[in-house]
């Protein structure tokens, strides 16, 4: 939108956010103005235009994370703190992850983020009235205000620095929450993530899946030529066990452009027999399939090809990869599929052919940037859906992370810890990037007799892919956190 039509817009909103507030759609104590704001407080930063909160996205803690708007919740992402910087300015402290706003650059639409405090001129704001009791954040480095960004009224719309022209969507009520020292809030995992737990042997992996046997040993299957197979007696030292598929699997070369590699294996055992789902397709392309194998045992060249599952063209806006099966309370299966192009699919399953039932798609899960990955389980009274965000498959330069919702229903709506649908790019991280710990993600989940077991690769610092392994907990709210 250019500077002339938001000009053109600005008396018009203005007019009609006074009449939404007017109307209580943001409530709370009175809103504090420029010269009273209380730098022992903790406020929650509401739009005038939106009603929205000035929110970090998806809980982050990371540097230059973005912060944007979303419905207000009072949750510690929503909480902020103002510090003395001096000369009329104030640094905006993030109650959850104890960065700061920071306005990094002077252009119109510079995305506002949150960074390590510098005591930077860009991380500096001047609080200007406006009338009723609305104050404008004005950068102490550029001389722009916080933006709602086009005038967007949208959860995950973005805040960004703009000349300040007294909008409604620059125009910012301080609702005080209270003092004291920032901290986060009770239920919100600890930031700090824990190392893999001890592995040894053939750890080398990437999409793994894995199953505990009858005989107590473990059956893990990956990504690899014709769907690498890998074992375990202690959930510690692996050793490779061969491939799925050892003479080949010709069948799915329309997908591959006549390679080996096979992707993103799941495993299940179900009625005496395992069954993995698994996928066919090239990197970049949603011209891909997902196939059906079974055995009596798992080894390796004991699978039965038991056909086409589902697949996705160009001319699809899903990608038919990254498939999960789940039996729900009622015995129906569901196969979780998807990754990147609209997100996360579920359809279902016949139980007696273990391929597709009918022509039903659910989506399940969005998320613009890419996330793909999931993992759905039932625990206590939730579905817990898990999702990998971000970029995979860039060595140590992946980005990938581990994303959680949960629903009442195997089908959703899946929501996250703040209440955010996953359809609109909610999540909550419980797994991502720390130290020589890089892009953890395409989870699985096992339950195990010492409680629940996430599984997972990551890249070490050379760009190796590795075979992670941590216990699940949950929190006092029924949040699931790893250590």
């Amino acid at each position: 939108m250019t500077g002339t039509a938001r000009r053109t817009r600005t008396a018009a909103v203005v007019v009609s956010a006074a009449l939404v507030l007017a109307a209580g759609v943001v409530a709370g104590t009175p809103p504090a103005s420029a010269a009273t704001v209380d730098t022992s407080a903790s406020y929650v930063v509401v739009n005038r235009h939106s009603g929205k909160a000035m929110d970090l996205y998806d809980w982050s803690t990371a540097e230059n994370a973005p912060v944007n708007q979303w419905t207000r919740n009072d949750l510690a992402v929503q909480q902020w703190q103002f510090v003395d910087a001096g000369g009329g300015f104030h640094k905006v402290r993030s109650r959850h992850s104890g960065k700061v706003l920071e306005l990094p650059a002077g252009g119109d639409g510079t995305q506002l983020v949150q960074s390590t405090d510098r005591s930077s001129a860009t991380q500096q704001f001047r609080l200007q009235d406006s009338a009723g009791g609305f104050v404008r954040f004005v950068n102490r480095q550029w001389n722009k205000v916080v933006d709602v960004w086009q005038w967007s009224t949208a959860d995950g719309g973005r805040l960004a620095g703009y000349a300040d022209l007294d909008g409604a969507n620059q125009q910012w009520q301080l609702i005080r929450l209270g003092g004291g020292t920032p901290t986060p809030a009770p239920t919100t995992p600890a930031p700090a993530y824990p190392q893999p737990g001890r592995v040894s042997g053939d750890v080398g992996v990437h999409d793994p899946t894995v199953v505990k046997r009858p005989d107590g040993t473990y059956l893990v299957a990956h990504t690899g030529d014709n769907v690498a197979l890998k074992t375990s007696a202690d959930r510690v030292t692996f050793r490779n066990a061969g491939a799925v598929f050892p003479g080949g699997a010709p069948w799915t070369t329309t997908y591959t452009g006549g390679a080996r590699n096979l992707w993103a294996p799941d495993l299940s055992y179900r009625n005496g027999r395992y069954h993995l789902y698994y996928s066919a397709s090239t990197f970049g392309s949603n011209r891909s399939a997902i196939f059906l194998a079974t055995s009596p045992t798992g080894n390796s060249g004991s699978w039965t090809h038991e056909g086409l599952v589902v697949e996705s063209r160009t001319t699809d806006d899903f990608n038919a990869i990254d498939p999960n099966l789940t039996v729900d309370d009622q015995g129906r299966w569901w196969l979780s599929f998807g990754s990147f192009w609209s997100g996360i699919k579920m359809i279902p399953i016949d139980p007696s052919t273990g391929r597709r039932l009918g022509s039903t798609m659910h989506s399940v899960a969005a998320y613009g940037p890419g996330i793909e990955a999931p993992i759905l389980v039932k625990r206590g009274s939730w579905y817990y859906l898990y999702v990998s965000f971000d970029r995979c498959c860039q060595g140590a330069a992946s980005t990938y992370r581990i994303m959680v919702g949960r629903s009442a229903s195997p089908t959703g709506p899946f929501v996250d810890r703040a209440g955010r649908d996953m359809l609109a790019g909610g999540g909550t991280q419980i797994l991502a990037s720390h130290g020589s710990v890089h892009g953890p993600g395409h989870q699985a989940v096992l339950a195990d007799t010492d409680g629940d077991v996430l599984f997972y690769h990551y890249y070490a610092d050379d760009g190796a892919s590795l075979l992670g392994v941590n216990r699940i907990g949950y929190d006092a709210a029924a949040w699931p956190y790893v250590y």
